[in-house]
C-alpha cells in the first residue's frame, strides 16, 4: 500500500536511531531485556500465533520465539530490520507498518504485541485505523498487548493521554481488559501504560 501516511517514526528521522543502539548495547552486555516477552508469554496459550507489530531490533519477538511461540514480526524501519537480522538471524521480519498488514494474507493471531512506544509513533490521525486493523488480525478470544509512554517526551512521538487512548480503543471495536503501570503488573500511573485489549 503505497498511499499510506508516513509514521511519526519515519518523520522523526535520525533522532530515533538511539533506540536500536541502546538495546543493542544492553543485549551485548547480557542485560535482561525480556520483560515484555515474559508478560506476553504469561497471557498466551502454548505455541501461540503471535504478531509483533513494530518489532524494532527483534528482542521481544525473538524471546517469544525461543519460548516456543509461532511469531510473525514486522518492522518498517530498514535499519532496525538489518539490526534484527544481525542480532537474531533466526527471526524473520516483514517490512510492513501496521496499516499495511492484511488479515486475509496473515490470518488470525492469539496475541498481538504493540510495545516499545509503537502507538505514539503511528501516522498522524491513524490511531483508530491502526487499532481497527489490529482487531481484524485477532483470532477469536485473542488479545492485544500495548505499551507506551503517555507524555510524548520522546523524539517525534505524540502525547497520548489514557482517556484519549481508551476512547480510540472503544471506537475501534475493542475493550480494555487490563491496565498496568509496568510489565511487572505495577498499578497504573501517569507516565507509562501497559494495556491488554480484547475484541468487542
Amino acid at each position: 500500500m503505497s498511499d499510506l501516511p508516513p509514521t511519526r517514526w519515519e518523520l522523526a528521522g535520525p533522532p530515533t536511531r538511539g533506540y536500536g543502539e541502546c538495546f543493542g548495547r544492553l543485549v551485548e552486555e547480557g542485560q535482561d531485556v525480556d520483560g515484555e516477552a515474559r508478560f506476553v508469554d504469561a497471557l498466551a496459550p502454548r505455541a501461540a500465533r503471535i504478531l509483533d507489530v513494530g518489532s524494532g531490533m527483534g528482542r521481544v519477538a525473538d524471546a517469544l520465539r525461543r519460548r516456543g511461540h509461532q511469531v510473525v514480526a514486522t518492522e518498517p524501519d530498514p535499519e532496525l530490520r538489518e539490526q534484527s537480522r544481525r542480532t537474531y538471524p533466526e527471526l524473520e521480519v516483514l517490512p510492513h507498518q501496521a496499516l499495511a498488514l492484511e488479515p486475509a494474507e496473515l490470518g488470525g493471531f492469539d496475541v498481538i504485541v504493540v510495545v516499545g512506544n509503537v502507538m505514539v509513533y503511528v501516522g498522524e490521525s491513524t490511531e483508530r485505523a491502526v487499532l481497527t486493523r489490529l482487531r481484524e488480525l485477532l483470532s477469536p478470544g485473542g488479545r492485544i498487548v500495548v505499551g507506551f509512554h503517555l507524555d510524548g517526551n520522546r523524539s517525534g512521538s505524540r502525547a497520548y493521554p489514557a482517556e484519549e487512548f481508551v476512547a480510540d480503543v472503544a471506537a475501534s471495536g475493542l475493550t480494555v481488559q487490563h491496565r498496568f503501570g509496568t510489565y511487572e503488573l505495577h498499578p497504573p500511573d501517569d507516565e507509562y501504560a501497559v494495556w491488554v485489549l480484547t475484541a468487542g
